[in-house]
């Protein structure tokens, strides 16, 4: 019984972090037209956002947040 409860609490949290990512996206996309960065920052963002966008879509959320969070912290978001 223990395990049941404990692999099903483990498959909610993947379930629950996977979909952060696109979350993660969408505040790099509203913060990003109102950026002060220079042209080599803002193309990193880009970059960044886009390998968290195509990690997601494979199913590498872990990659995919690690990714999206370089991109939010050059942008200074949280």
């Amino acid at each position: 019984m223990k395990y049941i409860v404990l692999a099903a609490a483990l498959a909610f949290a993947g379930t629950a972090f996977a979909h952060s990512c696109p979350k993660e996206m969408k505040a790099i996309d509203d913060a990003l037209p109102k950026a002060k960065l220079d042209a080599a920052k803002s193309d990193e963002v880009k970059k960044l956002r886009a390998e968290g966008e195509k990690l997601h879509k494979e199913g590498k959320h872990t990659e995919s947040m690690a990714a999206l969070g370089k991109a939010k912290g050059i942008l200074g978001i949280k």
